[in-house]
């Protein structure tokens, strides 16, 4: 049994370690895992297009899966907690319920050059999940992704706005 059937599975959220191991293993799991929030989609009744209520009590989780499965590189930090790789950041957003996505990366490593490009195919990838993926810019100009769920998925209380909102892509 391997550390990860061990321990069992989590997404990575880009503030763990970089992956150790066969990255066939890790992509297998990667894809039972989203397999199964997908499955847990059809059994709730909301289809692929709407987060699972499983989704909408753990979304950084949620999102985390649905970018790593996706093939999006999630950043990762040392043990000293250095950034050591670029790539998505996910965590609990500001407002409750909400989810940021940064696009981070060590120093020297270009991920502020990148992050519109990347930030924009991890929107891409949420939103054809169903969740609401709005653009903003935070300090030293740097965008991020806020994730929510999208107006009137019961069972969670919507963030409040705050500030300019720019959404990404169509509407």
């Amino acid at each position: 049994m391997g550390s990860e059937e061990s321990a069992g599975f989590e997404p990575a959220t880009g503030d763990g370690p970089p992956s150790v191991g066969s990255a066939e293993v890790r992509a297998a799991s990667v894809r039972t895992a989203f397999e199964g929030l997908l499955q847990i989609r059809r059994l709730t009744g909301g289809g692929q297009a709407v987060p699972a209520p499983w989704e909408l009590h753990r979304p950084v989780r949620a999102v985390a899966l649905a970018l790593e499965s996706s093939g999006v590189t999630p950043s990762a930090v040392d043990a000293s907690g250095h950034r050591v790789s670029a790539g998505y950041r996910v965590r609990t957003g500001e407002p409750a319920g909400s989810v940021r996505v940064d696009w981070a990366g060590p120093p020297g490593s270009g991920a502020a050059h990148h992050e519109e490009e990347a930030l924009a195919e991890c929107a891409e990838v949420l939103r054809r999940l169903g969740w609401t993926v709005l653009l903003y810019r935070g300090p030293r100009r740097r965008r991020y992704l806020e994730v929510e769920p999208p107006a009137g998925v019961t069972g969670v209380r919507q963030p409040a706005r705050r500030g300019v909102v720019r959404p990404m892509g169509d509407a």
